[in-house]
C-alpha cells in the first residue's frame, strides 16, 4: 500500500517525495494515540489519514513550489524532521522506545454473524489484503479519470501542461496530499497489527524500500509496486545467507535493473507482450497477402 501510493505521486505525477516514510510515521503514531485513547480503530484510521493529508497540504504548499532534486531534498529533510521528532519527544511519542499496547482493530458486528474480530493472523491477513484491494481500486479509477490523465501531463512535459490550461501546482498538491493519505493508511493498520510502534517506523529507510519495491516492480504500472514488493522480498530473504554482503549484491541488482531495464519487471512483461502481438500481427497480414494473391490467380 504505501508503494502503491509512492507510485502516485512519483511514478504517475513525476515529483520525487522522500517523505513517504515520515507521513507513515504519522499515520501510525496518530491511530497509536487515539486509539490508547480509547477510541475505535475505525474511528482513529481516517484521523490519523486526514492529519497526515492536512500536514502534507502544509508541506506540499512550500516544497512543490520548487522542482527536480529541490523537491527532493526539501521532502528528505522533511521525513528526517519527523523521524528525528519521533525519536526525541518522549513524553508524545515514548522516546526511541517507541510506544505499546496499542489495541487490534476494533471487531466490526455482522448481523445474525456475530463479531468480526482481528486477533488470529488469518484475519488480519485479510484485513489487509482487504485495505490493499480497495487501495488498488481507488488507485485504478484515480489513474483512469482526467485528474489521472492530467497527473501523466504534469509528469511528461510541466510547461506544455500548463499552457493547455492545467493547474499544474494544484495538480501536485492533489497527488502529494492523496498520496500522503495512501500511505497514512498503511502506517495506521501497521501499528494497530503490530501493537507497538518506535520511530523506526517513521525512519526515511523506509522510503528507499519502498522505491526499490517501484524501480524493480515497474514504476507508472498499477501492478508493478505490488510485484516489486514480492520480488525484493523474495530476493533478500534468497539473499540471507551472504551475511553483510547482500546489501552489496542487492545494490548491485539494483543498478543493473535501473541500467538495463529503467521499466522494472512489468516494462519487461510489456516488451513481450508487444513482440508476441506483433508477431501474431505479421502472421496475420501474410495470410492476407496469401489469400489475396490466391483470388488474384483464380480470376487470371
Amino acid at each position: 500500500m504505501a508503494t502503491l501510493s509512492l507510485n502516485l505521486i512519483l511514478g504517475y505525477t513525476g515529483q520525487a517525495s522522500l517523505a513517504h516514510a515520515g507521513f507513515f510515521g504519522i499515520g501510525a503514531y496518530g491511530v497509536a494515540m487515539i486509539t490508547k485513547a480509547g477510541y475505535s480503530f475505525w474511528l482513529a484510521l481516517p484521523i490519523a489519514a486526514l492529519i497526515s493529508a492536512f500536514i502534507g497540504l502544509l508541506i506540499g504548499m512550500l516544497t512543490l513550489r520548487t522542482r527536480g532534486h529541490y523537491f527532493a531534498i526539501s521532502t528528505l529533510c522533511f521525513g528526517v524532521i519527523v523521524f528525528v521528532v519521533s525519536g526525541s519527544w518522549i513524553d508524545f511519542t515514548g522516546g526511541y522506545t517507541g510506544l505499546l499496547g496499542i489495541p487490534r482493530p476494533t471487531p466490526i458486528p455482522v448481523p445474525f454473524l456475530g463479531d468480526i474480530t482481528f486477533v488470529s493472523q488469518v484475519s488480519q491477513y485479510y484485513l489487509v489484503i482487504g485495505f490493499l484491494l480497495l487501495t488498488l481500486f481507488v488507485k485504478y479509477r484515480i489513474v483512469y479519470s482526467s485528474q489521472g490523465l492530467s497527473f501523466m501531463a504534469v509528469r511528461n512535459n510541466e510547461v506544455l501542461a500548463e499552457a493547455v490550461g492545467i493547474n499544474t501546482f494544484a495538480t501536485k498538491l492533489l497527488s502529494f496530499i492523496t498520496a500522503d493519505f495512501m500511505v497514512a493508511v498503511a502506517g495506521g493498520i501497521y501499528a494497530a497489527l503490530m501493537g507497538s510502534i518506535s520511530p523506526t517506523s517513521a525512519s526515511f529507510n523506509l522510503t528507499f524500500f519502498w522505491l526499490a519495491y517501484l524501480i524493480i516492480g515497474g514504476i507508472a504500472t498499477l501492478a508493478g509496486p505490488i510485484i516489486g514488493a514480492f520480488a525484493v522480498s523474495f530476493l533478500v530473504e534468497y539473499m540471507y545467507a551472504l551475511g553483510e554482503y547482500r546489501l552489496m549484491l542487492f545494490g548491485l541488482v539494483l543498478i543493473l535493473a535501473i541500467i538495463f531495464f529503467p521499466r522494472g519487471i512489468m516494462g519487461i512483461v510489456e516488451g513481450i507482450r508487444v513482440k508476441i502481438q506483433d508477431y501474431y500481427s505479421r502472421r496475420g497480414v501474410g495470410v492476407e497477402d496469401v489469400a489475396e494473391n490466391r483470388k488474384i490467380d483464380e480470376t487470371l
